[in-house]
């Protein structure tokens, strides 16, 4: 009987101290400006080069929109223009998603990509953006 009240004390307070940890806070995304008088040029492979912003995405929590940078028709850079930030869960959200959305987008140099769980209309709006760039960007 000693064992079973050790082993279910033990397991309890076990429990307790694993809901009690605190996810790692992450630093808000970095939001970046595009360089004003680029011009994109074309390569001679017919792909562009340069930096296309996307279109403004309206979301339920607030707007999103990114422009890339591609370099001969490779997507080398994503850059965080707007997310939703009107609350610090926004914030928080946001913070989560947009390097997983970036990292993912480099990666598959497209906007095919898997919308973060817990950020869905965030992804959605970062998808659809990355989208319109890239399509302005001939990519």
């Amino acid at each position: 009987m000693r064992r079973v009240a050790v082993t279910t004390l033990s397991t309890a307070t076990g429990v307790v101290l694993l809901l009690s940890l605190k996810p790692h806070q992450s630093h808000p995304p970095v939001v970046s400006a595009r360089p004003s008088g680029a011009t994109p040029a074309p390569t001679a492979t017919g792909t562009r080069t340069g930096d296309f912003t996307g279109d403004v995405i309206d979301t339920r929590y607030g707007p999103v929109q990114v422009s890339v940078t591609l370099a001969a028709g490779r997507l080398t850079a994503v850059h965080v223009l707007q997310v939703p930030s009107e609350s610090g869960r926004d914030q928080e959200i946001a913070a989560r998603a947009v390097p997983r959305l970036t990292q993912e987008a480099l990666g598959a140099q497209n906007a095919q990509i898997d919308a973060v769980s817990g950020a869905s209309y965030t992804s959605e709006g970062y998808i659809q953006s990355l989208q319109s760039a890239l399509d302005k960007g001939g990519a």
